[in-house]
């Protein structure tokens, strides 16, 4: 059975201050937990302080993106000893955000994650389309071709430490949420294509979590469904009363 996961994307959200407080307050709140991997991402400035708060809890450290080189002339760029060193082992890659923003590919997404591998880190890979190739019937297909790109030259024995996000963009930060079925349906979609790919084996041991406005009102309809295995959260994972919730719900769907 897929152990369910919790993931929070603080995103450009919370300075050492202010992450420390929330960090220890998802701790303190999360420690009966234990069905459920809660991974808290928090800016990179304040990794190292939110690993302080975090050592000895089974709240896991991740960061929200990693450059590909392990050192050079990359100002602005973190490389992978880098987070190593502030205790991350997970690492968000192609958030759509990186992808509208910064220029991100397919083809960058999967140098970063060759590197997050390489390095015995682990990633969460964000897929998802736009409300303009939703609508024009092209989910789909941009799916494959995110997920074709994103793990070219990777074989099924690194499928262990990789975890997906399906992101729809048109949810993300807009309030709006893909229906349970909506959600479910690329999700279903996702697998198999793992699965033609990789194998049985592979696609059914793969964690696929859903991202896009989730909060405690709606988790329990989305995690209800079978092929949703967590939830990467943007602003509910900012404050613990509304956090909290959603890694309780998914506990009692697990137990």
């Amino acid at each position: 059975m897929r152990k369910m996961m919790i993931a929070g994307n603080w995103k450009m959200h919370n300075d050492n201050a202010q992450a420390q407080q929330l960090a220890n307050q998802i701790k303190i709140k999360t420690t009966a937990e234990t069905n459920v991997e809660i991974v808290v991402c928090p800016t990179f400035t304040a990794l190292s302080v939110v690993n302080d708060i975090l050592k000895g809890s089974h709240v896991i450290l991740g960061a929200q993106n990693m450059f590909w080189e392990a050192q050079g002339a990359y100002t602005g760029e973190i490389s992978a000893s880098m987070l190593k060193s502030c205790g991350v082992r997970y690492v968000i890659l192609g958030h759509s955000e990186r992808r509208q923003y910064f220029g991100e590919t397919d083809e960058t997404v999967n140098k970063r994650l060759r590197a997050v591998l390489e390095n015995g880190l682990k990633a969460i890979v964000c897929v998802g389309e736009t409300l303009e190739e939703r609508e024009a019937g092209r989910a789909r297909e941009v799916i494959d071709r995110q997920i074709n790109g994103a793990f070219a030259g990777i074989d099924a024995a690194a499928f262990s430490a990789i975890v997906v996000a399906y992101e729809p963009v048109w949810a993300i930060g807009t309030g709006k949420t893909a229906s349970p079925e909506q959600a479910q349906e690329i999700h279903a979609h996702l697998r198999q294509r793992i699965e033609e790919r990789y194998g049985a084996d592979t696609a059914s041991a793969l964690r696929i979590l859903y991202g896009g406005s989730v909060k405690p009102a709606n988790a329990r309809e989305l995690l209800s469904q079978p092929d949703l295995d967590g939830a990467l959260v943007g602003g509910a994972c900012l404050k613990a009363e509304t956090f909290v919730p959603i890694i309780q719900t998914a506990g009692e769907l697990s137990a």
